[in-house]
């Protein structure tokens, strides 16, 4: 997957700042159920934020890394807990899409 140029992290971003976590990661790490649920957001949104609720720093990069890696998204940012993803979908949903619905953020 090609990386972000500076241009599009900083335009996701700025888009990600209004939106609140759709799926939060507890102590049981990646199980079926939450890669299914991070595939049909990122397929929907393109853009989504992950809470990660694990207290050690590298048990949290581990896991956002793996998340990542799992689901083929890009990490666009991660601040505390928080990780923003991106992944183009491959048939952008006009209504659900958090790049069209915040489209105007990116002026």
């Amino acid at each position: 997957m090609a990386s972000l140029s500076i241009q599009e992290r900083k335009r996701l971003r700025q888009i990600g700042h209004a939106l609140n976590p759709v799926v939060m990661l507890g102590d049981k790490g990646l199980t079926e159920s939450v890669v299914e649920e991070l595939n049909r957001a990122l397929n929907d949104h393109e853009l989504i934020k992950v809470k990660v609720v694990a207290e050690d720093r590298e048990a949290r990069a581990a896991l956002i890394a793996e998340l990542s890696e799992t689901t083929g998204a890009e990490v666009v940012q991660t601040i505390g807990k928080i990780a923003l993803l991106y992944k183009k979908a491959p048939k952008q949903n006009q209504k659900l899409s958090n790049l069209v619905r915040f489209a105007h953020l990116s002026n």
